[in-house]
């Protein structure tokens, strides 16, 4: 997800340098939802992790 939130920051980057404001801010909208879902999403993974890890060390 994470890459294709880059992708989508690249696209917008490009487009509007070449001046297409309305391309430009549709991919900036979908890479700022993108890297939220991916952000939201690692935290719940690193959470679940470190419950997990402790659960099979015994803590």
């Amino acid at each position: 997800m994470l890459k294709w939130a880059l992708i989508f920051a690249v696209v917008a980057l490009i487009a509007g340098a070449l001046g297409f404001g309305g391309i430009a801010g549709a991919a900036a909208g979908v890479a700022k939802i993108l890297f939220v879902l991916f952000a939201i999403g690692f935290l719940v993974f690193v959470a679940l992790g470190l419950m997990a890890g402790k659960k099979i060390a015994g803590d």
